[in-house]
């Protein structure tokens, strides 16, 4: 939500027409849906009583989205959500919604940072697999962790031999190959 924005206030007539106050015109439910997605603080009250009627009429915008997708939320989830007239029902799968929807959040944001990691151990994995030991292991962290170390000791090792073969044939060829001279006897007058 966008922080110190004021909240614009939406105004549902009896013919379930919505009024934008701040841009003083009508919209659609597409419209309002635009608004909630670019960050928006909307409110939606009934124009006749004042009555809040933000939280059906974003359940109607997610249900008039989910009507061509049939991949919603589960039909059991749903019949439950019917099912559930008490109020303890009522706060336990708003609870569950939001717990679940927190999940959701949490895994999309582990997902993009570990792409990135992905992304910055594609280009250097020893330097990165040396940054992680370094970062999140103790100072003391176990033989796990020095088998690690000496693992990537090696490895680091292997390639700087690697190197250095790589440049000692290199420069064997690129020697240029010289004749020796034999020495011939001198021829005398």
């Amino acid at each position: 939500m966008a922080i110190n924005a004021p909240k614009i206030v939406i105004r549902k007539y009896g013919n379930r027409r919505l009024y934008d106050t701040s841009t003083s015109r009508y919209i659609n439910l597409d419209e309002l849906a635009a608004l909630v997605r670019n960050g928006k603080e909307v409110e939606v009250l009934d124009a006749a009583t004042g009555e809040d009627l933000t939280r059906v009429t974003l359940t109607q915008i997610i249900v008039e989205e989910t009507k061509d997708h049939p991949a919603g939320l589960p039909l059991e989830l749903l019949r439950q959500l019917i099912l559930a007239s008490d109020k303890v029902r009522q706060d336990y799968l708003a609870w569950y919604l939001k717990s679940a929807f927190e999940g959701y959040q949490k895994l999309q944001s582990s997902l993009q940072s570990g792409l990135a990691q992905v992304g910055s151990a594609a280009l250097s994995p020893l330097e990165t697999i040396r940054n992680l030991l370094h970062a999140d292991a103790p100072p003391q962290s176990g033989e796990e962790v020095t088998q690690l170390r000496a693992r990537i000791a090696e490895l680091e090792g292997q390639l700087k031999a690697q190197k250095k073969s790589k440049a000692g044939s290199r420069r064997a060829q690129k020697k240029p190959v010289t004749k020796k001279r034999v020495s011939q006897p001198r021829k005398r007058p």
